[in-house]
């Protein structure tokens, strides 16, 4: 590792630190290099408050004049929910600017850059590229495709299986992987749904954490008729996250209203099919600037959401369980592929062991 890439990555791994609480801002990470040793360092810590630079030059440890930034975002160049870093930059004299990548929203994309050089200030880009694009993997697509960055999660045995015939599935995984599902949980924005799983398992959908506090995040359920009992736990729960519920134009009035009193977001994305159009919602959470969802349906869900092009990035646990059954339920249900041909490729595969369970992730291509 260079002495660039060590700085970079000691960057993001500040930048890390803000998981679940800069939503829908971007995590990022910063150091002040001076004579070859870090004399500052900060990272953005919640959504609103001061962002990484100005972070790491309040806690510096002496004159940042003359030192070099390394951060793993270009500094903003515009006004906020807080003044533009880079003006900061220029003011506290820092000489090089060191970044991972560009800021994504083609809107001010190089701006910042563009301001820095324009002070004299030298800028280098490209430093840890990759490993800054997967740390803001959810911003980057809220960004770029002005949608939430879904994360389809499910849990099967080896012979793919996600409950037995009889539906009992507690538990496909070990504790350890259940944990994991729980840091995710931590770190976006809202977990969703499908009605049949509120009806089977009636969960919670909050975070809990073995060894901290974690953030709930929104919980979201997708119920074409609206269903949803009044006294589900997921509605009831004593969470300050939001509950959605996301249905159609199906839903009885008086159970809208009542739904309503009970502090449930009602959205309404009518697909042409009478159920719920999973892109429709997408869009309305969009503009809720909910910038992530984990996806943690049954087979029915799941498939819906791959059919409507929802699916960013696949989290797929497996047990080494051999169940079998042929009417036992699988992760992804519907139709399916008719030929092999035409099945949904998933890249850039990634493996991770939590106890006996291993963890396969990847993007859909």
């Amino acid at each position: 590792m260079s002495e660039k890439e060590f700085f970079m990555s000691r960057a993001i791994k500040l930048a890390k630190l803000g998981w679940g609480k800069t939503n829908p801002n971007p995590l990022v990470g910063a150091v002040v290099v001076k004579d070859g040793k870090i004399i500052a360092e900060g990272y953005h810590k919640q959504l609103g408050g001061p962002h990484a630079e100005v972070e790491a030059f309040n806690n510096a440890k002496e004159d940042v004049a003359g030192g070099t930034l390394y951060v793993n975002l270009e500094p903003c160049s515009h006004y906020g929910r807080t003044p533009p870093c880079a003006q900061k930059i220029i003011d506290v004299g820092i000489k090089k600017v060191v970044a991972a990548i560009k800021d994504p929203n083609p809107k001010v994309s190089g701006r910042g850059f563009e301001m820095l050089k324009n002070a004299g200030i030298e800028v280098e880009v490209g430093v840890l590229e990759e490993e800054a694009i997967r740390l803001n993997e959810i911003f980057i697509t809220y960004i770029v495709k002005k949608k939430p960055f879904v994360i389809l999660k499910t849990a099967m045995t080896l012979d793919g299986k996600i409950a037995t015939a009889s539906g009992d599935s507690k538990w496909v995984t070990g504790e350890k992987a259940r944990n994991h599902v729980h840091v995710i949980r931590d770190r976006v924005a809202a977990v969703m749904v499908g009605i049949n799983t509120v009806l089977k398992d009636n969960p919670y959908l909050t975070t809990r954490l073995p060894d901290k506090e974690g953030s709930d995040p929104v919980r979201i359920v997708v119920d074409s008729k609206g269903s949803i009992p009044l006294d589900s736990n997921v509605i009831n729960s004593n969470s300050k996250a939001g509950v959605i519920l996301a249905t159609t134009s199906r839903i009885d009035k008086e159970k809208e209203k009542m739904l309503i009193d009970k502090g449930v977001k009602i959205i309404k994305a009518d697909g042409s099919d009478g159920r719920v159009d999973l892109k429709l919602l997408m869009d309305e959470l969009y503009k809720l600037e909910i910038d992530s969802v984990l996806l943690e349906g049954g087979g029915t869900l799941n498939s819906s959401a791959i059919s409507a092009g929802i699916v960013d990035k696949v989290m797929c646990f497996i047990s080494p369980k051999i169940v079998g059954g042929e009417n036992a339920p699988t992760s992804v249900e519907g139709i399916g592929a008719l030929r092999m041909c035409e099945a949904i490729g998933v890249k850039n595969i990634s493996v991770v062991k939590f106890g006996e369970d291993i963890l396969l992730e990847g993007y859909i291509e």
